[in-house]
């Protein structure tokens, strides 16, 4: 199968759900895909009683099925769940709940380059429009999956990016908590930035300190380093972020994490080696060719995606399709 939709508007048809009552989760359940019933009292509706969590299963190139790095996106998923007050879903029910879905759904998952994207999603369910003071007591916790493409639509083109240092892309101790209200802030910006200068995304850097673009984590890489800002509560921990660090250090590169100016970056964008990238599990890795600052656009480098950008997609997309050893368990087969 390959995935020709655009990215997230399929489905697969199949849904996972179980609900949590009384301080007790019910017994999970896989059926057909379906509207889900809500209450227009629902809480999640009304107070922002939701987190989800994106992460996606392979094709490899032997034909198995992997999903990538599944522990790591259940333990955010929890984390998440813990900041909002939510029920924390127990790691072997969420697991089995998102290996279920992809095994009925194996058909369905596409050939390198697509990918089965995956959406569990805990949001609270209490019927009370009065509840603004207090945690739901009741939630739902739910798992789609979506076979898909590339999430840029113009494909591997170097994209442009706005840089934003005035407004925030978040609250900030919300900021590594996969919750719709983070990305809803960014929305309008990010739709202004596209209609007056023509972008892709904005770098958000508030106070001139580089976190995140509305949806992506943001490198610096020449042949020999890359380097992305230090995790701090303000902004997504990324799971591929974390990935191409690891593998950027096995291939020999110097791997800095650490404050990151829009000054430093602009001076770096000048060199005629520089690359800047994205990295996020929709996006995987793409490459930077512009930067608007202050209304000025700069060209990063060439103004390709540069050859170590590629490198290390290509390397990252590798372990993906099990086309290297699983060195660091990340992949989990799903079979028939």
């Amino acid at each position: 199968m390959t995935a020709t939709a655009a990215f997230g508007t399929m489905l697969v048809d199949h849904l996972g759900v179980v609900r949590w009552e009384h301080g007790v989760w019910d017994v999970p359940k896989l059926g057909p895909l379906e509207p889900l019933p809500l209450h227009p009292a629902t809480h999640a509706l009304h107070y922002g009683s939701a987190c989800f969590e994106g992460l996606k299963a392979h094709r490899g190139h032997d034909g198995v099925v992997r999903i990538f790095r599944l522990a790591r996106h259940v333990e955010r998923l929890q984390q998440s769940a813990a900041v909002l007050r939510l029920p924390v879903p127990p790691t072997e029910m969420l697991s089995t709940m998102i290996v279920d879905l992809v095994r009925a759904s194996l058909r369905e998952v596409p050939g390198a380059p697509g990918s089965l994207y995956l959406r569990p999603t805990l949001i609270g369910t209490d019927q009370n429009i009065g509840a603004a003071a207090h945690p739901s007591e009741q939630a739902m916790l739910f798992v789609v999956g979506s076979p898909v493409g590339d999430y840029f639509t113009k494909g591997s083109r170097p994209l442009a990016l706005a840089i934003e240092t005035q407004q925030l892309r978040t609250t900030p101790q919300f900021g590594k908590v996969k919750t719709g209200a983070n990305y809803a802030m960014a929305l309008g910006l990010t739709q202004q930035a596209a209609d007056e200068h023509g972008v892709d995304q904005v770098l958000f850097a508030p106070g001139g300190l580089v976190q995140e673009t509305g949806a992506s984590n943001f490198l610096l890489l020449d042949a020999e380093r890359v380097i992305t800002p230090a995790l701090t509560d303000a902004f997504l921990h990324g799971v591929t972020r974390d990935s191409l660090l690891v593998i950027a250090a096995e291939r020999g590169y110097a791997v800095e994490e650490r404050p990151v100016t829009v000054e430093e970056v602009l001076e770096w964008a000048a060199r005629p080696d520089a690359e800047a990238a994205l990295s996020g599990t929709a996006a995987v890795m793409s490459g930077v060719g512009t930067l608007v600052h202050e209304g000025r656009r700069i060209t990063v480098g060439g103004g390709d995606v540069g050859p170590n950008t590629v490198a290390l997609r290509r390397a990252l997309a590798d372990v993906h399709g099990a086309l290297q050893p699983d060195r660091h368990a990340w992949l989990t087969p799903v079979l028939p």
